[in-house]
This record gives structure tokens, C-alpha cells and sequence, in this order.
């Protein structure tokens, strides 16, 4: 088991180099590679994103769709598995946005504690893509300081327990933390 957190900004490549590390981790055992989506096509924009990116990517991957159920989808990977989930900031839009007005700190924090125990639980490789949101300005907007606030927060969570933590800016990697 390892856990392996790559941040960086839009278009920053932080996906593709996840994608690659997830080849060349699959490479050193007969390992099976696991694509997690968490997008949802809430338009035709997004459809297109998804679809290119499925092609992209091949059928080499065994597709997963968890924009809610992460920590759920997480639990049934084994340590033969190579796990890229991409991304968790898109899963935690979803996770804001599936509360609607129902919306508290506390359970978010419930479903990010959750996905941080499947983290801890599992015995597969995963690689995780999340976006660095911290950089930038505070946005206007309290569902957006939310959203800003618990993303940073769960990227700190994660962090505390993975193997490496790597920033990614202008397709070039950093590590933060271990070595990926």
C-alpha cells in the first residue's frame, strides 16, 4: 500500500503525470490499473472533456465512477491495484453540492474523515490528483469560501498520510513530501 497526492493548478499536467506514474508503478508487478472518475457531465462541455479523456487514456485502465462514493470505491481495491483517482477537488464540489441546503462543515468533514480512513485501510497503490487552490484569491461567495477552505483542508488531510506529496506547475513535478 502507498498513497501518492499530486496538486497542482489547472492545465498544470498534474493528471498526465499521475497517469504516468500509475503506468510505471503497474509496470513493476502484474498489477491491474483503476481509473476513479469524479466528474459528473453536468453539460455537453463536460461530456466532450470526459470522452476525450477516456480516449486518451485507452482501455489499458479499468474505469471507475465514484462522484460521491469515494471512500466506498476505494474499499474494494486490493494490493495488486493501481488506483489513480482523478480528482478530488471535482469530488468535493460534488460532495457540496449533493448537500445543497443542507450544507454543514460538519459533514463534509464527515466524508473527507471517510475517505481519509479508506486511505489508511487500503492496500492498494493510489495515486490521487487534486487541485492546489490555496495560491490564488479569496473568492467572493460564501459557498465558494467553503469550498476553497474544506478543499485545502483535505489536501492537508491526505497529505499527513501519504507516502509523497508532489506539486505540479508547468508540466514540472516537486516533490513536497517522500519521493514519487
Amino acid at each position: 500500500m502507498s498513497i501518492h497526492l499530486i496538486l497542482g493548478g489547472a492545465r498544470s499536467g498534474k493528471s498526465s503525470f499521475a497517469e504516468q506514474k500509475a503506468k510505471q508503478f503497474a509496470a513493476l508487478g502484474a498489477s491491474q490499473r483503476h481509473y476513479v472518475a469524479t466528474a459528473i457531465a453536468f453539460d455537453d462541455e463536460m461530456q466532450l472533456r470526459i470522452l476525450h479523456h477516456q480516449a486518451q487514456r485507452g482501455d489499458a485502465w479499468c474505469e471507475h465512477e465514484a462522484p460521491i462514493a469515494l471512500a466506498e470505491t476505494l474499499a474494494q481495491f486490493t494490493r495488486r491495484d493501481v488506483v489513480l483517482v482523478d480528482c478530488l477537488t471535482l469530488w468535493l464540489n460534488n460532495v457540496i453540492y449533493n448537500h445543497g441546503e443542507t450544507l454543514d462543515a460538519q459533514a463534509i468533514e464527515a466524508r473527507v474523515t471517510a475517505l481519509t480512513d479508506a486511505l489508511v485501510e487500503t492496500q492498494a497503490t493510489v495515486l490521487l490528483v487534486s487541485n492546489e487552490v490555496g495560491l490564488g484569491v479569496v473568492p467572493m461567495g460564501e459557498v465558494s469560501r467553503l469550498f476553497v477552505d474544506h478543499a485545502g483542508w483535505m489536501n492537508q488531510a491526505i497529505a499527513r498520510h501519504a507516502d509523497s506529496v508532489t506539486l505540479i506547475a508547468a508540466g514540472l513535478p516537486l516533490a513536497l513530501k517522500g519521493n514519487l
